[in-house]
């Protein structure tokens, strides 16, 4: 598990920015060290544990990338159409022993390696055959055309894919290439998920009149398991300081890190703060993002302590900026930046300087056929339906006070966050 001191969070400045809040973290947290082996079919959403040097190159052996025709660079016509007559045949998975003859050409398939002597071939499209069946190719074709060469993708010995790399479904590719059947893999990060909050009450539970249904544990923990993580659901803790500093303590010392969602304000029912530092230390954030300004980080037994915002849309933008990254950091994993797509706005929006803001927006096609955002029409970091609505945030950083029709801002599609 993580172990990390209780004061290694300690911070009394001012609200802290996002970047500021991230970099904290992720310096301070400690890698797990545990390793395992997985099967190819398994390693997607895991991070690798080491570097992957290329064991053969790829592609293996100098082959066609068409179907058509294989000649000697020294026979390839200059000035005008040559007939060439045929000599074999290779087809892809099959041999090629035999060199061409001088002046002859070998009908051969994507794939297949090429002959001896030949460097060059024809696609098929560009040639003809004659009335006594040879093959007639045309001019002005250059030596090596259409040919892979052994490791022009990637050449022996170079290392393809680096450690702390969290594997998709192309970097799985890769591996198979190379023959390899198991990956070392970084294992799971165990996280312990609870929801707090006696207004809260779980699917498939009685509710109360005034309870709602609770969301974000939902939420968080798919978006967690999306990142390979190893989820515990917790449920629901009750607002009270004793039951929620119990219910801490006794998966601190079995998870890597500790996420709950709901009662981290400063609101007389907020009981987070009080049970975390009665049994470990907590420092209070007000980051400097919205939604989501309540964010918590605390250490109970060495174990790191993450606690979001209730509403469901901050809790969402702080997973994603605050929770995602430690994940990673945990797993030893390479940080993956967010990069916004520049496109023009199609709403006006106010904001205050020094505050990071993410807005929830729609792409659709303008007037001019260009993409734009279009801002969701209600307000509101409750609104669930503007999660589900919308294709994505738009990031206003810290410097920009106003947005009007036609500015330029990044859009971060959902698809990219999660």
């Amino acid at each position: 598990m993580a172990q990390l001191s209780d004061d290694c969070f300690a911070f009394g400045g001012p609200m802290m920015s996002v970047d500021e809040a991230v970099g904290l973290i992720t310096a301070r947290v400690n890698a797990i060290a545990d390793l395992e082996a997985v099967a190819l079919v398994d390693a997607d959403g895991r991070v690798l544990a080491h570097d992957i040097a290329a064991p053969l190159p790829l592609p293996p052996f100098t082959n066609s990338a068409v179907d058509g025709y294989a000649v000697r660079s020294a026979d390839l016509p200059r000035d005008a159409e040559q007939a060439f007559p045929l000599d074999g045949r290779i087809q892809a998975g099959g041999l090629a022993q035999a060199a061409i003859k001088p002046g002859h050409t070998a009908r051969i398939f994507t794939g297949a390696p090429m002959p001896p002597d030949a460097e060059t071939v024809f696609m098929q499209e560009d040639v003809r055959i004659d009335d006594a069946g040879r093959i007639v190719l045309p001019p002005g074709l250059k030596p090596g055309a259409n040919v892979r060469p052994a490791g022009e993708d990637i050449p022996q010995g170079r290392v393809a894919l680096r450690a702390g790399l969290r594997l998709r479904p192309q970097h799985v590719a890769l591996a198979a290439a190379f023959g390899l059947t198991l990956l070392d893999v970084v294992r799971r990060i165990r996280v312990a998920v609870f929801s707090t909050g006696d207004e809260l009450a779980s699917p498939g539970e009685p509710r109360a009149r005034s309870q709602l249904y609770d969301s974000n544990r939902f939420m968080l923990m798919a978006m967690l398991r999306r990142l390979g993580c190893e989820v515990s659901d917790l449920g629901i803790l009750r607002d009270e300081r004793i039951s929620l500093a119990d219910g801490l303590k006794q998966v601190a010392g079995r998870h890597d890190l500790i996420l709950t969602t709901g009662g981290v304000s400063t609101g007389e029912e907020d009981h987070v703060k009080a049970a975390v530092e009665s049994i470990g230390s907590l420092v209070l954030w007000r980051m400097a993002i919205k939604p989501g300004r309540p964010v918590a980080m605390g250490i109970i037994q060495g174990t790191p302590l993450i606690g979001l915002p209730g509403n469901p849309v901050a809790s969402f933008v702080t997973f994603v900026h605050v929770v995602r990254p430690t994940v990673l950091a945990l797993a030893g994993g390479l940080p993956e930046r967010f990069l916004p797509i520049p496109v023009p706005a199609a709403f006006s929006y106010k904001k205050k300087i020094g505050r990071r803001e993410y807005v929830r927006a729609s792409l659709r096609r303008g007037a001019d056929g260009m993409l734009e955002a279009v801002k969701f029409p209600r307000e509101g970091a409750g609104l669930l339906s503007s999660l589900v609505e919308t294709d994505g945030l738009v990031e206003l950083g810290e410097d920009i006070t106003r947005v009007e029709p036609g500015s330029s801002v990044g859009f971060l599609s959902y698809a990219d966050l999660i």
